[in-house]
């Protein structure tokens, strides 16, 4: 998620890109008063510019406000389109500059509003037509407004188009980083529930045991001064209960160890395709032993994993088939065109323990962009 941030933060920096190359043109201009107070003030300005730029961006990724820069952008952007001389393709790109670091933290009404205002304005302060010289008129009835209009059009549509796309890019950010959240409270509300479930099983396991080894115990202790036979007999049924209380608990243990392969199956369904990614499941009728069943539920899991590192990954298919006394288990996967098939410490791990077993584990290229996850186990091997 930080590397998406980062990504995310610079893909964002258009404005900035805008806000430096229109003006920077100007430093071949051979006014020497141009060129001094670009120096004086253009350049203090635009770096003023930036860092507050900066933080509307970081405060858009972040989701938290940032009133106060843009309105202070806002500021120095009018002042600099004021101060320096240019035309729309120079400091007239300042507004447009503006606009896309402004949008992020707006309703969608207020950024068109927004975008419509820092483009007129831009226009207004650049366009031929103020202060000396032509006026607006003067310019669409001159015998060149053929050749005006396309840039006209030309600037509109990057100005107006920038901002948006930079909207769409936090958009992005956005549902992003909200499924990785509802990813992360599935988790936590799982392990909670799960949490739950253990102590509850554990207490209706053992709780009516433990206080019938305490009565028991406390009966002995009187009796043993009494009646050392009855109470002997008493230690003995206490000894004979924590035997059978500790083989209960040991069942639960690997109760508890045992991962479903058909519950696995489900989640790795159901994850992937909320990812986008389009799963298919072909199963054999006859059922795997347990401890079979159990380690390939590890095999689906770290398959499941490998799946969703391939972001280009568009559909998944799972086969599971019995023969020759074993079960082979293949997951395919494509969108991985040009990855190497080198397996990751999870695969690793994951040989090593199927090969106590005597099965075995292969990754790699199955076909042109795709990659393949292959585990073969013995039934005897549960």
């Amino acid at each position: 998620m930080q590397g998406l941030r980062r990504m995310t933060v610079f893909s964002l920096t258009l404005g900035l890109v805008l806000a430096w190359v229109g003006p920077l043109s100007t430093l071949g201009d051979p006014d020497g008063q141009s060129r001094l107070s670009l120096l004086a003030v253009g350049v203090p300005g635009l770096l003023i510019f930036s860092v507050l730029y900066v933080r509307i961006l970081q405060a858009a990724v972040a989701g938290t406000g940032a009133r106060g820069e843009i309105a202070a952008s806002a500021v120095v952007a009018v002042i600099l389109l004021l101060t320096q001389d240019g035309h729309p393709w120079s400091w007239g790109l300042l507004g447009p500059a503006w606009a896309s670091g402004a949008v992020l933290l707006l309703g969608r009404s207020a950024a068109i509003a927004t975008t419509a205002a820092a483009i007129a304005v831009s226009l207004l302060l650049t366009f031929p037509g103020v202060g000396p010289g032509p006026g607006f008129a003067d310019v669409f009835l001159s015998p060149h407004r053929d050749g005006i209009l396309p840039v006209l059009g030309a600037y509109v549509g990057v100005s107006a188009t920038a901002p948006w796309a930079n909207r769409l890019q936090l958009r992005f950010w956005q549902v992003v980083r909200a499924a990785e959240e509802g990813k992360e409270a599935q988790a936590r509300l799982a392990v909670t529930e799960e949490r739950l479930r253990f102590s509850r099983d554990l207490h209706d396991l053992v709780g009516h045991s433990l206080s019938a080894i305490a009565v028991k115990s406390e009966v002995a202790a009187k009796l043993s001064g009494v009646d050392a036979a009855r109470a002997a007999g008493e230690m003995d049924e206490v000894r004979i209960l924590a035997r059978q209380t500790l083989k209960e608990i040991r069942t639960a243990v690997r109760g508890y160890r045992t991962v479903d392969l058909a519950a696995e199956l489900r989640a790795m369904t159901a994850v992937l395709e909320a990812g986008g990614i389009r799963c298919t499941l072909q199963m054999p009728r006859d059922q795997v032993p347990e401890g079979v069943a159990t380690l390939l539920a590890w095999v689906v899991r770290e398959g499941t994993t490998n799946v969703l590192r391939h972001s280009f990954a568009t559909e998944c298919r799972t086969v599971m088939t019995v023969r020759d006394g074993s079960v082979v288990l293949t997951m395919t996967n494509d969108g991985v065109e040009g990855v190497e098939g080198r397996g990751g410490t999870g695969l690793v791990g994951l040989s090593e323990r199927v090969a106590a077993i005597g099965g075995t584990v292969t990754a790699g290229p199955g076909g042109p962009g795709e990659f393949r996850l292959r585990a073969t186990v013995p039934l005897g091997g549960g």
